[in-house]
């Protein structure tokens, strides 16, 4: 997107028309004309930092162009070069311009730019700029490897770098935490793992676990260190439904087999913009008895409510354990008040515009009074 020419179309960065008034929104949902945000926007400013080591998971936005479509030579080539698509002049050619991405077809390419009306309408020349190159998914992993941060690869292994792979397991006491790639490279939002990634995460459930249930449901017994797994990944259990290039694994099967390693206690994870809470248990009357493990999924910072959520696990010493679910706000007021100098009244403003969003009903992130501040029991798998 060119910020300068979106700056003039929905922000009035020299202020409104003239005899209008400033205080009119601009749109139904209540969007406010703000003098100069692009350039407030763009203003150097230091980072706090989160002050801790993070972790990193990887997402559809970090593999798949807008979150949904795979890269393609036809794409790699547009993001360099020196052609800017803007918005299609009616459905026809919007599906048009769809087919011709997903296709990676050049010749579509030249014959619409040759139309009446293209330039300056569907395409106009920008300069080429190779930094604005698409990533695969060893680059990005590598990316994380670049920080002066004590974590060095922000989770991301020397194997991942290794074989171009983005899933990995670490420790943090008794806990084994497991990041999963739940992106389909083949495209689309929605996620699903590979079976190469399957067989990875059973291996490390079976290393971690002294019980669990083999397929057919028996139970299996073996000298190992019990840990706790706790999982993240950026699709939830719901999300995994994407089964575009054969043979990938979706929801129910992953927590199919998670079901039978009691250890697994909670999976953690995106996605879908809202906060929720999700139990999945096992079957009352199994080999382990009743359990199970909870799905805590967070809202997103780009949407209402833009919140965040600590996740504790405790041992409540008495044969459970304990997730607590804590929700966080910004630390930006409700409202900008008109300011917009530094950082944190721009937050305040991103929090208006999100709790303006036309494209949903934003109350609905937030999810019930269940999906946020909570406490949830698992019985103590050993």
């Amino acid at each position: 997107m060119d910020l300068a020419a979106y700056d003039r179309a929905y922000w009035h960065p020299e202020g409104p028309p003239p005899g209008a008034d400033a205080d009119v929104p601009t749109a139904e949902h209540g969007f406010p004309r703000v003098r100069g945000l692009v350039d407030a926007a763009r203003r150097p400013f230091r980072a706090t930092g989160l002050r801790a080591p993070w972790y990193a998971v990887f997402g559809n936005h970090d593999g798949l162009v807008q979150g949904n479509l795979p890269v393609n030579p036809l794409v790699t080539a547009l993001a360099v070069g020196g052609i800017k698509i803007g918005a299609p002049a009616d459905d026809a050619q919007a599906e048009r311009l769809a087919r011709m991405i997903t296709d990676a077809n050049g010749r579509e390419l030249v014959r619409l730019s040759r139309e009446r009306g293209a330039s300056g309408g569907l395409f106009r020349p920008v300069t080429p700029d190779m930094n604005r190159r698409m990533l695969s998914r060893a680059e990005v992993v590598r990316e994380h490897f670049g920080t002066s941060a004590a974590l060095r690869g922000h989770g991301f292994t020397a194997a991942n770098l290794r074989d171009g792979t983005a899933h990995y397991a670490f420790d943090q006491g008794v806990v084994r935490g497991i990041a999963l790639d739940t992106v389909n490279p083949n495209g689309y939002s929605q996620g699903s793992l590979d079976r190469a990634q399957l067989a990875w995460l059973e291996d490390e459930l079976k290393a971690g676990s002294r019980r669990y249930l083999d397929a057919r449901g028996d139970v299996v017994t073996h000298n190992v260190r019990d840990r706790l797994f706790v999982l993240f990944s950026h699709h939830p259990i719901g999300s995994l439904d994407n089964p575009l290039g054969g043979d990938r694994v979706l929801g129910d099967e992953v927590k199919a087999l998670l079901l039978r390693y009691p250890n697994v206690v909670l999976w953690v994870n995106g996605h879908t913009h809202r906060n929720e809470v999700v139990p999945h248990a096992r079957e009352t009357g199994g080999a382990f008895g009743p359990g199970g493990f909870w799905e805590v999924n967070t809202a997103a910072h780009i949407d209402f409510p833009q919140q965040s959520r600590i996740v504790e696990l405790a041992d409540n010493g008495d044969g459970t354990l304990s997730v607590f679910a804590t929700v966080l706000d910004s630390a930006g007021p409700a409202a900008h008040g008109g300011r917009i100098d530094d950082p944190v009244r721009l937050a305040s403003l991103a929090r208006e515009l999100a709790g303006n969003d036309w494209q949903d009903t934003p109350g609905e992130r937030r999810g019930a009074v269940d999906d946020r501040n909570v406490e949830l029991l698992v019985p103590k798998p050993f």
